[in-house]
């Protein structure tokens, strides 16, 4: 996940990647695929160590996935958020989706499955980001600013495409959960500490 406006005010809405989608309520309450009611899904919470674990590729695509897919979408909606990957919902499985969509711009959903990224430009881009797994936790990472993935889609087809700016920086982010890694990997040592007791402490005091 990812932040949105707060400081440059070229995302969407400050929030997480997660950012603030803007969901719309017609798109919450209708399957992707006109199947039964979505369910939304619990979001791990660092240091849950099942964020640290590699996700295995998606074997079959069928109707357990593409019930995964919606009720991934709707988690992401609901947190709110911009992405969101399998493993932050406790599945060991290489999927994600996203939705990157502005304000004023219709809901545009992704689903990706095994992604993989085949190329990255050399220009790179610095923005603030957090995540949906470390709530109010921000901070600038450096990514490329455009990228290629290779992926599978919902009807079992492979795909390549290529992603930029705000897109870019979410898939990167998404892919990044996949392999067991988070946005503070990303950033200094220092800056990872400070973050990590902050959540911390938060946690503390929202236990007591």
């Amino acid at each position: 996940m990812i932040t949105s406006a707060g400081k440059s005010g070229a995302f969407p809405d400050r929030a997480v990647f997660g950012f603030d989608v803007n969901a719309s309520a017609t798109y919450l309450a209708v399957s992707l695929h006109g199947g039964t009611a979505m369910t939304q899904r619990t979001i791990l919470i660092y240091p849950d160590r099942r964020l640290r674990t590699k996700a295995r590729e998606v074997a079959e695509i069928g109707n357990a996935t593409r019930g995964l897919a919606d009720d991934m979408l709707e988690t992401m909606y609901a947190a709110p958020g911009i992405g969101l990957a399998g493993p932050q919902i406790g599945v060991m499985r290489r999927i994600l989706v996203m939705d990157c969509s502005g304000k004023e711009e219709e809901p545009a959903p992704r689903v990706l499955i095994n992604p993989e990224l085949v190329w990255q430009s050399e220009t790179t881009d610095k923005r603030e980001e957090g995540c949906l797994s470390m709530p109010n936790q921000f901070a600038d990472v450096v990514r490329p600013d455009s990228v290629r993935v290779g992926f599978v889609n919902l009807e079992g087809v492979a795909e390549e495409e290529t992603f930029n700016g705000i897109w870019a920086r979410c898939v990167q982010h998404e892919i990044d959960h996949l392999d067991g890694r988070l946005f503070i990997d990303r950033i200094s040592l220092v800056k990872r500490q400070l973050l990590r007791r902050r959540l911390a402490k938060e946690q503390r005091v929202g236990r007591d």
